[in-house]
């Protein structure tokens, strides 16, 4: 009889065992995938943000860009405008303001170079910088999943 006994009570323990370390472990896995929903969430943030600031660095580019054409455009114009006046006057005083005009544009397109490469130059880095922080976010991430994963295993194979 207490053979009987015992055998219901080690069978009983058994399947309060078996059902804790079900619920356990599908509470791991609740966790695990929590975590891996918000790290693909961070990731596809972080992408979006990398974006947002690739085309605003873009536009802003552009724009300075156009900015800086039409001041050439007006530049050469008033030089044009400026040269025709002074050939009415005396055809000497003609050349001298055509060549001052020139040297001006020139300088006016060389700057708007230099500033054109110094505006690609740091936007470039600014997304290698944003890069490197979404790539870092997302290994952080995945680094905590798995160590999550691995803290559910180790604590499943304790309790059984």
């Amino acid at each position: 009889m207490a053979s009987n006994q015992q055998s219901y009570k080690a069978g009983e323990t058994r399947g309060k065992t078996q059902e804790k370390t079900g619920q356990t472990m599908g509470a791991m896995r609740d966790k695990a995938e929590e975590g891996k929903n918000k790290t693909s969430q961070t990731a596809q943030t972080a992408q979006q943000k990398a974006h947002e600031t690739t085309q605003a660095a873009k536009d802003k580019t552009s724009q300075a860009a156009q900015t800086t054409q039409q001041k050439s455009q007006e530049t050469a114009q008033a030089a044009k405008d400026k040269t025709s006046q002074a050939a009415q006057t005396t055809q000497q005083k003609a050349h001298e303001t055509t060549q001052s005009a020139k040297e001006k544009t020139s300088q006016t397109a060389q700057t708007a170079q230099e500033k054109a490469r110094e505006t690609k130059d740091k936007t470039g880095s600014y997304l290698s910088e944003t890069g490197e922080a979404v790539k870092q976010k997302a290994q952080d991430a995945a680094q905590y999943t798995k160590e999550t994963a691995q803290n559910a295993a180790q604590y499943t194979k304790r309790k059984r």
